[in-house]
């Protein structure tokens, strides 16, 4: 068993969210969308040590919090867990329209309707993108969320896991190629991070492998800049004229119940 949830059982384990929860940029093309993800390794790590842990991840990318409360919290709770991740919200922090206190009555509404259910439940802050960068101008934004966040979640007795306080991510190397969703390492960290904040026994996840750093002249930096913009910017923004979702026509990971043996993790050098 796993002392996370005071009593004497099992996990069952659903993950809801976005693309952040499905594990975009986390690839594994073994598993279902593509993708492995923190969720799944922090599954994992409930599964090597209980072999009765259940986990099931309901989580789309592209999803806005409102959609994902509407479609994936009654599945999660016909699923009948005792813990489920709530993330949310990063996605509307980048439309123009922004309503944080909009948002809070809706989390403040699914927490609620998860805790009186007697299941614990986790989320996370925003991530802080720092005062440079394509997404800084976004960070008072995902501050003010954050605060918020804290205090609906603290009313609630949800427990919060502070990505917002990762500075290690401010590392371009924990990041995939479109520099908006983590690699494996992003998500071999952070799950590392939702273990600790969960006080997790009996657990164990090794350092994330990150690459040795890069030394960019100027010119390659403006190149490599130029050609995220065409790869990764410029369809974004196609998307959000076009009213599309990456997420559009891609099902959930794992709807159902699901066990799975763990990856072998490398470990990397101690951050």
């Amino acid at each position: 068993m796993i002392s996370i949830l005071g009593k004497d059982e099992s996990i069952r384990y659903v993950a809801l969210g976005d693309s952040f929860s499905e594990g975009v940029g986390d690839d594994a093309p073994d598993r279902p969308n593509g993708v492995r993800g923190w969720t799944d390794r922090v599954a994992e790590q409930f599964m090597l040590a209980d072999p009765q842990a259940q986990y099931a991840n309901l989580a789309i990318r592209g999803r806005l919090l409102v959609p994902i409360i509407e479609e994936q919290l009654e599945p999660a709770l016909e699923l009948k867990p005792n813990l489920v991740s709530l993330v949310g919200g990063g996605n509307d922090s980048l439309r123009p329209g922004f309503d944080v206190d909009a948002l809070m009555v809706r989390y403040d509404e699914a927490f609620k309707t998860l805790r009186d259910e007697g299941i614990e439940v986790f989320t996370m802050t925003g991530f802080d993108p720092g005062p440079k960068g394509f997404f800084s101008g976004n960070r008072a934004r995902v501050a003010l969320f954050n605060e918020l966040l804290r205090e609906v979640a603290d009313d609630r007795g949800v427990t919060v896991v502070d990505y917002w306080r990762m500075h290690e991510l401010l590392d371009l190397r924990f990041w995939a190629p479109d520099r908006l969703h983590m690699n494996a390492a992003g998500h071999t960290l952070t799950a590392r991070r939702v273990l600790e904040t969960l006080s997790a026994e009996n657990i164990r996840i090794g350092d994330p492998v990150i690459p040795a750093p890069l030394h960019k002249t100027r010119v390659q930096e403006a190149l490599d800049n130029a050609k995220w913009a065409r790869e990764f910017v410029v369809p974004w923004i196609g998307r959000r004229l076009r009213g599309t979702s990456s997420g559009d026509n891609i099902s959930p990971k794992y709807p159902t119940w699901t066990r799975f043996d763990a990856l072998p993790e490398e470990s990397g050098p101690a951050l």
